[in-house]
């Protein structure tokens, strides 16, 4: 009964998602705002709408290891299993300027999470601070996109253009809103309630349930949206999908969760000091994409895709305190991270000393 009840509460979120982003992009249209700002705004921060959903009704429930879990699972998802399968699909070539400063931009605010946890407690002071930042983010991206190239504006308006909406009324751009709104309430109520349930069945903590279950679930639309435009070559969207709803996951969501709880919510020992740099380390992984051309081959995409499936056994293995896990942490720790490590200063390295030769 509670598989089928996350199930459904999945659906209904996902579901949700899709109309809210609907409708909210149907608005953007008739404002005439660019489809450039609507796939960097309102779809990227749409389709992380299941996260906000989760995030906040868990933290009003006081099950804080599921709302930031979620959070941190979702970002770490993202980059690596979202990028990962996109790229090993078709090969993804990054031309956007904007991301060069969005990548960065992810990296401090996931360090600042770090920091901003050492107190154990995402106060509301806190939660405004990065609410803040958001705003500020948000009016970035509309300043930027007036700067952007053609080719650019182009693939934006293709896949989230004026045309499609131009019949819609405004009633019914409304009526997706609420509906949307409607099923994502409802949805992340029997989600959570249900990941609750099943963490209990399972033996497992509550963020466990939340780093993998919930996270991969509530990215459900990010891999649809980025998997669909890497097969259509609109590479921009494939990654800023994913850039801009982890930035939106950390201002928006931990932002807002924070400031609705008069305590603030809880950070876990076991996220500060593992869970929170493993998503550090992911994003600083997103670099090697500007020392490589622009290009995120296959077997980069392999590689997130194989560090996705460790970081996920290595949660299994901890959480059933299976004997196989110190010796699957010393092969990690001593063996593959480093030669990952290795390999990425190497192609670094060539990169910039071709880059060299050409200017000469």
């Amino acid at each position: 009964m509670e598989i089928l009840l996350f199930l459904v509460g999945l659906v209904f979120i996902v579901g949700g998602a899709e109309a809210l982003v609907r409708g909210a992009s149907g608005f953007a249209a008739d404002l005439r705002t660019s489809p450039l700002v609507i796939g960097l705004t309102v779809v990227a921060f749409g389709t992380s709408t299941p996260e906000l959903a989760v995030s906040v009704y868990s933290a009003l429930s006081n099950h804080a290891d599921i709302s930031v879990g979620n959070v941190v699972g979702s970002n770490i998802f993202n980059i690596l299993f979202i990028l990962g399968l996109s790229a090993l699909i078709v090969p993804i070539v990054v031309s956007q300027q904007l991301v060069r400063i969005d990548v960065p931009l992810m990296i401090g605010l996931s360090v600042l999470v770090l920091i901003l946890s050492l107190d154990e407690n995402l106060s509301r002071t806190d939660g405004l601070m990065l609410i803040v930042g958001l705003v500020v983010y948000i009016w970035f991206l509309i300043y930027q996109s007036r700067r952007e190239s053609v080719e650019i504006r182009n693939e934006y308006a293709r896949e989230f253009g004026t045309e499609r909406y131009a019949k819609n009324r405004w009633v019914k751009n409304i009526g997706l809103v609420f509906v949307g709104l409607a099923l994502l309430v409802l949805g992340s109520r029997w989600l959570v309630d249900s990941a609750v349930s099943l963490a209990q069945y399972l033996g497992v903590s509550e963020l466990i349930v939340g780093l993998t279950i919930v996270a991969a679930g509530t990215s459900l639309p990010e891999v649809a949206t980025s998997v669909v435009a890497a097969i259509r070559g609109e590479y921009d969207i494939a990654v800023g999908n994913v850039v801009g709803s982890n930035i939106f996951n950390i201002m928006g969501v931990l932002g807002f969760s924070s400031i609705i709880v008069p305590n603030g919510v809880e950070i876990s020992i076991s996220l500060m000091v593992f869970d929170i740099p493993v998503m550090i380390v992911v994003a600083f992984a997103c670099l090697p994409i500007f020392f490589t051309g622009g290009v995120i081959s296959r077997q980069e995409g392999a590689l997130l895709l194989g560090y996705y499936v460790a970081y996920t056994l290595y949660l299994v293995l901890a959480a059933s305190h299976h004997d196989a896990l110190p010796r699957f942490s010393a092969i990690m720790l001593y063996f593959v991270i480093p030669l990952t490590v290795i390999t990425v200063i190497i192609i670094a390295l060539r990169e910039i000393r071709s880059k060299k030769k050409v200017l000469k």
